[in-house]
């Protein structure tokens, strides 16, 4: 049941982040010894964008990727954000050539010493890994990471509700409007791979 309703998290048609955007990606997996910055053998990976408010964070939207290749980071843009927006994100290749945003490129080399490249998405990413591993002890398999991921997104997006109450009821309206999900398609796909996000 917990499952279904983390699949309801997420709002057909939502709306799109918009105006300043930091996007940047993280991994969700145990230590990979030997490998080094970007490289990775079995660990998820995940992408993160965060909407700025002036200093603060704002909305945000996560998601696992298969791949860093360009069509992969720019293809998880244009369904995150929307067109026009200004994009933040480090100095990585695969930021490149953005049609449709306005391209800011952050390179960490340029930063004084202390202070991150994108402030918020480190912020959300700290926050998401401290409630895997927190609530959930890290045993999340991979199988069902995206709808854990929607409920970090549902929690996070709405944790200035002025009315905590309607929580509850938004997510029984989204629940009718999503297509139905048994408990044998839930299962098809057993967990794989435990771990905290890295």
């Amino acid at each position: 049941m917990l499952h279904k309703l983390r699949r309801a998290m997420v709002r057909p048609g939502r709306d799109r982040l918009s105006g300043v955007v930091e996007v940047d990606e993280t991994y969700w997996g145990a230590e990979e010894p030997g490998l080094i910055g970007r490289l990775t053998e079995k660990k998820t990976l995940l992408a993160v964008a965060v909407e700025e408010d002036g200093r603060k964070s704002d909305r945000i939207r996560l998601s696992t990727i298969p791949d860093l290749a360009r069509a992969t980071l720019h293809g998880f843009m244009a369904a995150s954000i929307a067109p026009g927006s200004t994009v933040r994100t480090d100095g990585f290749a695969s930021y490149l050539e953005m049609d449709g945003y306005v391209h800011q490129r952050e390179v960490q080399t340029e930063q004084p010493e202390g202070e991150h490249v994108l402030p918020r998405v480190h912020l959300v990413i700290g926050l998401l890994k401290r409630w895997i591993l927190g609530t959930h002890q890290g045993a999340i398999g991979e199988a069902y990471l995206d709808n854990y991921l929607n409920e970090f997104t549902f929690r996070l997006n709405r944790r200035t509700s002025a009315s905590r109450g309607k929580l509850f009821y938004r997510l029984a309206q989204q629940a009718v409007h999503i297509e139905p999900v048994t408990f044998a398609e839930l299962a098809k796909t057993q967990p794989v791979g435990v771990g905290g996000v890295k």
